[in-house]
């Protein structure tokens, strides 16, 4: 007895051959050139030699497998089985490898057949040959095949599983595996695909949800799994019986489980939560073509997925298989190893095998830079990212509503009497706030660099009956700045509530600030120096005092990391990094900061992006009225919805939310004040075919609204 197998040094392959070396006779294995020391290897596993295992070079590409003349001289009329293998199995591979590997391959593999006279010839097919049928599929089914150009492999598996029916005069068999994972005894696998996709998934919700917590999911049709060895033993069984010649075998799970199922089962191997409810599948079916419609209307909503399913490992093709519309027949094949204990285990019994062999061997973050550095470049994760939400904004979420419930908090009761500085007190956010603070009976400092506004606002506070102090100052200036403070001291004695509101934005692309150094030293030096520089003079007595509060306002591109304001929000990061480290060392002298992460803002600093006149935006009084909550309630942070959700799908997943941004980076040009008068730069968006029209266009406003009072 002699053996012919392409692909043995494959998964599914090298299984086969370890359990035909337990059979008499010879094994040929079809081998590239450059594949040799891989099936030296092999051998040593096995514990052969090359007069048991003997290698045939070749090539699935080439006519007749690539075999020599002299090597198919040496096999005609001395092979008894063929068994034919190789293939590509890989749903993320193009369509054109496919074809030349799985339809032409198999062609080669008849020529080489009929030339050496192969006793029989065993085609393993796939389930995939089915395409996407509806219904129940019998194994004597072939060309009722349906929606076979879905994807290229149901294609190729269908047109290859053909060449062996219409093409062949020596006696075949052919073989359709379910989706084959790893060993059920071992767990061993040697890739990630099918059920493993989602892996990485069940593993990143694992980090964040308890194993208790329920879980909504899906219910999924049936999804057909099936351990690498019962696959082998049940080819190698029915290989061998006679009178089965022209036949098609189902190797599948007579009993499947659906996709919910096999995900909860995965789940529950990995110490994850389960699904409690899932929508049945006829729900997320009649539901798919609304909810394509309507992500179809939302700017960058595919590429949003595609980013999302890469960064998780998934192909989307995969995604198919949640709904997969066919139940696979396989009584033929039951019948032929009946009697024999071959059979398909539960799925449950073997998947905390496949969940562990996978988890030591090919989880991809095994293979992670665990350095400083690597470190530095990866990302927190989804446990991290939502970790770091919450922590600082339940708490003080449950601590608003409290005193909510209490009926006792009011602007008036915080503020009256107390000594309340501004900066940026001459116009928008700042004017509008030190209005209400005054209204409210604090003693406002009125702090900015034009005294002639600061009178306005000034008077207009004091005609209201409040009152208002002027303390001009170049909040750039650090040597004014403590003269403005001396100042403010000793006139004063104390200021119990800082608010650093003065700022300056800058939009302008990176590829517009190669020679503009200065505009990075102008943001930090107000929106950072100046700031840290002022509460360096003013902290001391509010901790002495052992009573304050510092309200720095950020902004909502620090949580969203928005293209064209890397000067901008670097500078206000750098404060929101200063006041988060210094919280820890004040707060037992009961001094609070609070950061509020403003969004965009109808103010002067944005009227020279033209493209923001159409854009929804909050007014300086709805700002100010944030100041004021920040007063009332002292939280470790103020944000909006968007902005928090914007953070938390930055820390979840970074490189998805850069092509999502570059997008938008894309779709929202410099504006002419950024550009000055520059030549366009090749550099510049403007060469790849980004809009230069100041005025927003229905697609822009379609995204700004979308993304209400973001940067863009």
């Amino acid at each position: 007895m002699a053996y012919f197998v392409t692909g043995a040094t494959g998964f599914i392959g090298r299984n086969l051959v370890e359990l035909l070396l337990e059979r008499e006779g010879t094994i040929y294995v079809l081998v590239r050139e450059g594949s040799q020391g891989r099936l030296a290897e092999l051998r040593n596993r096995w514990g052969v030699d090359e007069e048991r295992v003997v290698g045939i070079v070749g090539d699935l590409s080439q006519r007749r497998l690539g075999v020599s003349d002299a090597d198919a001289e040496r096999l005609k009329g001395n092979v008894d089985h063929l068994f034919h293998l190789a293939a590509i199995y890989d749903m993320k591979a193009d369509a054109e490898s496919q074809r030349i590997a799985n339809v032409e391959g198999t062609r080669h593999m008849v020529e080489l057949a009929e030339a050496v006279d192969a006793g029989r010839v065993h085609m393993v097919s796939s389930i995939a040959a089915a395409g996407l049928y509806k219904g129940t599929w019998r194994e004597d089914m072939f060309d009722e095949a349906q929606n076979l150009d879905t994807h290229p492999y149901f294609r190729t598996k269908h047109e290859s599983e053909k060449v062996v029916r219409a093409e062949c005069s020596r006696p075949w068999r052919v073989y359709r595996p379910g989706i084959v994972v790893g060993n059920s005894e071992t767990g061993e696998m040697d890739k990630i695909d099918g059920p493993y996709y989602f892996f990485k998934l069940i593993r990143r919700i694992r980090q964040v949800v308890p194993a208790w917590m329920p879980m909504p999911g899906v219910e999924g049709r049936e999804i057909n799994i099936v351990p690498v060895d019962f696959v082998v033993k049940a080819m190698d069984h029915i290989a061998h019986l006679d009178g089965l010649d022209g036949r098609a075998f189902s190797l599948t799970d007579p009993d499947p489980l659906s996709a919910g199922e096999v995900i909860d089962v995965f789940a529950r191997a990995a110490h994850a939560p389960q699904s409690t409810v899932r929508a049945p599948a006829s729900t997320t079916e009649a539901l798919t073509p609304l909810l394509g419609v309507a992500l179809g209307n939302v700017p960058f909503a595919n590429a949003l997925t595609d980013r999302a399913l890469e960064d998780f490992g998934i192909p989307r093709s995969v995604l198919m298989y949640l709904n997969y519309p066919t139940h696979f027949d396989s009584r033929r094949t039951q019948a032929a190893l009946a009697g024999t204990g071959i059979k398909v285990p539960p799925l449950e019994a073997y998947a905390g095998k496949l969940w562990d062999y996978w988890a030591r061997h090919l989880d991809p973050d095994l293979y992670r830079d665990n350095t400083l550095v690597g470190a530095a470049r990866g990302r927190a994760g989804i446990f991290g990212g939502i970790a770091q939400i919450l922590e600082h904004q339940i708490p003080d979420e449950l601590v608003r509503f409290g005193r909510r419930l209490q009926g006792n908090v009011s602007l008036e009761k915080e503020v009256s009497g107390k000594v309340v500085l501004v900066t940026g007190a001459s116009s928008g956010i700042g004017k509008s706030a030190a209005m209400k603070i005054a209204d409210a009976g604090g003693i406002v400092l009125l702090v900015a660099r034009t005294p002639e506004k600061l009178e306005e606002t000034r008077d207009q506070i004091q005609d209201g009956g409040g009152i208002a102090h002027i303390h001009q100052c170049d909040l750039s200036d650090v040597d004014d700045i403590d003269r403005m403070a001396a100042e403010v001291l000793e006139e004063h004695g104390n200021v119990d509530v800082l608010i650093n509101n003065a700022g300056r934005s800058i939009r302008r692309s990176i590829a517009l600030s190669y020679d503009r150094f200065h505009d990075f030293e102008r943001t930090m030096q107000l929106n950072y120096f100046g700031p840290v520089r002022l509460i360096l003079r003013l902290l001391p007595t509010m901790r002495q005092r052992r009573s304050g509060q510092i309200i720095n306002v950020s902004s909502i591109g620090v949580q969203t990391n928005m293209p064209r304001f890397s000067a901008y929000v670097a500078s206000k990061s750098a404060l929101d990094a200063f006041s988060r480290c210094i919280a820890s060392e004040i707060i037992d002298d009961k001094v609070n900061i609070t950061t509020i992460h403003m969004p965009l803002v109808r103010t002067p600093m944005i009227a020279p992006t033209k493209m923001y006149d159409r854009f929804p935006t909050i007014t300086p009084d709805e700002a100010a009225d944030m100041l004021c909550d920040a007063i009332i309630y002292k939280p470790k942070r103020i944000a909006t919805p968007v902005g928090t959700l914007g953070q938390i799908l930055y820390a979840i997943n970074p490189k998805s939310i850069d092509y999502i941004l570059n997008s938008a980076y894309h779709m929202f040009p410099d504006s002419a004040a950024a550009k000055g008068s520059k030549k366009k730069d090749p550099r510049t968006s403007e060469s790849r075919g980004t809009t230069t029209d100041e005025q927003a266009n229905n697609q822009q406003l379609a995204f700004a609204y979308l993304m209400r009072g973001m940067h863009w």
